[in-house]
C-alpha cells in the first residue's frame, strides 16, 4: 500500500487549482468587464490562502477550504488595489521612526486598515463558523 505525504497532496491540489488560471492568461491583454468585480490575481489569492492556513492550524484540506472562502469573501468586498494598500499599511504600521510615519500618518492608512480588519472579521464569521466543540461555553455536568 502506497502512502503519500498530505502536504504533497495539498501542493498538487494547489497546482491543479492554479494551472488552469495561468493557462487562461496566455496572450490576453484585456479583461472582460465582469473581471473588475474579481480582480485579485491568482498568486495573491494563493499567498493569502497559504498564510491563512499557517495561522489556522496548518496545511489541511479543512483549513484550505476555509481560507479559500475567506479570500473569496474579501475579494468580493474590496478591490485588489485597496486590499494590497491595506495589507501594506497593516504590515508596516509598527515600523519605528520617520520611516514608519509613511504607513501610520496618511489619512487613508487608518481607513484602509479598518476596512481590511472589518472585511476579514466578516469573512471569518462566514468561513470559520464556530462549532459546538470549539465554543468556550461551559456545560453543566450531568446529574445522577
Amino acid at each position: 500500500m502506497k502512502t503519500t505525504d498530505p502536504s504533497l497532496q495539498l501542493g498538487k491540489f494547489l497546482l491543479l487549482l492554479i494551472l488552469p488560471s495561468l493557462a487562461s492568461c496566455e496572450g490576453t491583454t484585456t479583461a472582460p468587464p465582469s473581471a473588475a468585480v474579481n480582480d485579485f490575481p491568482t498568486q495573491a489569492r494563493v499567498e493569502y490562502v497559504l498564510q491563512c492556513m499557517q495561522e489556522h492550524g496548518g496545511q489541511t484540506y479543512d483549513t484550505m477550504y476555509h481560507c479559500v472562502c475567506m479570500i473569496d469573501k474579501i475579494a468580493s468586498k474590496m478591490p485588489y488595489e485597496e486590499f494590497t494598500q491595506a495589507q501594506t499599511f497593516t504590515y508596516l504600521f509598527n515600523t519605528p521612526g520617520e520611516r514608519g510615519a509613511e504607513f501610520r500618518d496618511p489619512p487613508q492608512s487608518a481607513k484602509l486598515r479598518n476596512q481590511l480588519k472589518e472585511t476579514q472579521a466578516q469573512a471569518a464569521q462566514t468561513c470559520f463558523p464556530e462549532t459546538p466543540k470549539s465554543s468556550n461555553a461551559k456545560t453543566e455536568p450531568a446529574r445522577r
